[in-house]
């Protein structure tokens, strides 16, 4: 039901809109960052071998038992693709921004109690539902991102950015953590640890699904910012708004800009994070201690301690933000990535050392994620927030296919997960000097102008 007034800084819809944050954190973590590319590469590896083929992709190459997961990554966001912007389109035609993240929500967190069943030889069903929950959580998080403008005045979007990236990573860790004691102590309660995991896996998508439809409930449903033109379906609406909004960036080069840098640099914080764990799997544990469970037991708890110190690193970032300016703040995390991804190449050998690179990570993952999403929420034409954000979200929170893609490519080829780590600094480098020649004032500027030019004479 649509609510006749809409106010903006209302306290219990800011609370609510986090707490979306709260909710999905848990997938990203639980699921996507620990537990399902070390599971799936170990039931793919345990059918095929080391690094056995799955199947031949012609003049792409063949997709191995390493790169298994990394493909199922690149897959799922090589769709959405073509399905965000043009959902992001019709949520601006219609009312149903609220209705379609509840829809999202419930059959991506569907999806995600099922890898409880996945087991066995059963890797590629495992796949497949995580490719269509992670379809699922790009598409809630476009509608998600987008209410963003609609219930924050530009001055507090930073801090409410940031505390919405603060409550997920509070929320994802509270799950992680109850999920690294089951883990750990599974053998103690009569479980073995494949059973743990996958009994973690069905967890998140609960959590995920619960708390999900809880924060809707604090979320006011919207009337269309555009209107339907007669004859006309929401379909055809949704790509004809991105075909008017390709031809607005025209005019708004300073946004282009920073779409593109974004992009890349955000494509490689996000196959950094999405990989990491198969990544340390692989090259700090043997084979042994992976058919023991150690590295799992490891990893979860590594993820954990990132979970709970990048809530101090989001709400500090925000802090800099207000000294230095967003842009600047952001430029600074990305300097921190790029010595990330060398000491990752070169450097790491211990799981002692795998902690701090952890720790450092996590001080800069979430000013620089936060921090990018406030940051472009002023770039953007008012009223076409869900279609840009459907762009936006192409790249973020692990739904970019760019990385994952270069990442499997190099590890396909070299059967080397160091060299595959390395490749990701092209997209670093080149991201931050494309942020670097970035005008922020004269984006805002643009959009002001534009909006300007549209008004009635």
């Amino acid at each position: 039901m649509i609510t006749p007034d809409y106010p903006v800084d209302d306290r219990r819809e800011l609370f609510g809109w986090a707490m979306y944050d709260w909710a999905n954190s848990a997938f990203v973590t639980t699921v996507a960052t620990v537990l399902i590319g070390p599971y799936l590469t170990a039931l793919a590896q345990g059918s095929v071998g080391e690094n056995g083929a799955i199947a031949s992709l012609g003049l792409f190459g063949t997709i191995t038992a390493k790169s298994f997961f990394p493909q199922c990554v690149s897959i799922s966001v090589f769709m959405q693709l073509f399905l965000l912007p043009v959902l992001g389109g019709i949520a601006d035609y219609t009312n149903l921004k609220r209705r379609l993240l509840g829809t999202f929500c419930a059959i991506g967190s569907v999806a995600t109690v099922a890898l409880y069943f996945v087991e066995g030889e059963n890797y590629l069903v495992g796949g497949l539902l995580y490719i269509i929950a992670n379809i699922c959580l790009g598409a809630s998080m476009v509608l998600y991102n987008a209410f963003l403008n609609d219930i924050a005045s530009p001055s507090r979007r930073d801090g409410v950015s940031s505390h919405g990236y603060a409550m997920g990573y509070v929320g994802g860790g509270t799950l992680l953590a109850a999920n690294l004691v089951l883990i750990t102590f599974a053998g103690s309660i009569g479980i073995s640890k494949g059973e743990a995991v996958r009994i973690s896996l069905l967890s998140a998508g609960v959590w995920w699904g619960g708390w999900g439809l809880f924060s809707l409930r604090f979320l006011r449903a919207r009337p269309p910012s555009r209107v339907l033109a007669p004859r006309r379906n929401w379909l055809i609406a949704g790509f004809s708004e991105i075909a008017f909004a390709v031809g607005q960036l025209r005019r708004l080069p300073q946004t282009v800009r920073y779409l593109l840098a974004y992009t890349l640099y955000n494509d490689g914080i996000q196959t950094v994070i999405g990989l990491s764990s198969v990544f340390l799997a692989q090259e700090l544990f043997s084979p042994a201690q992976r058919a023991a469970g150690d590295d799992t037991a490891f990893l979860t708890g590594l993820i954990l301690m990132v979970q709970f110190v990048a809530f101090f690193g989001a709400t500090g970032f925000e802090r800099l933000a207000r000294l230095i300016g967003a842009r600047d703040a952001v430029l600074g995390s990305l300097v921190v990535w790029c010595g990330i991804v060398v000491y990752a190449y070169a450097f790491l050998d211990t799981t002692t050392q795998a902690l701090g690179m952890g720790a450092t990570i996590a001080v800069v993952l979430g000013g620089s994620q936060a921090l990018s999403r406030s940051l472009f929420s002023r770039l953007i034409p008012h009223g076409q927030e869900a279609t840009y954000f459907g762009v936006y979200e192409i790249s973020e929170r692990g739904t970019s296919w760019i990385g994952p893609q270069i990442f499997a490519l190099v590890v396909a080829s070299t059967g080397s997960y160091r060299d595959a780590i390395l490749s990701l600094m092209v997209l670093f480098v080149t991201g931050t000097i494309m942020l670097f020649l970035t005008d922020i004032r004269r984006a805002e500027s643009d959009v002001l102008a534009l909006a300007a030019s549209a008004k009635p004479a």
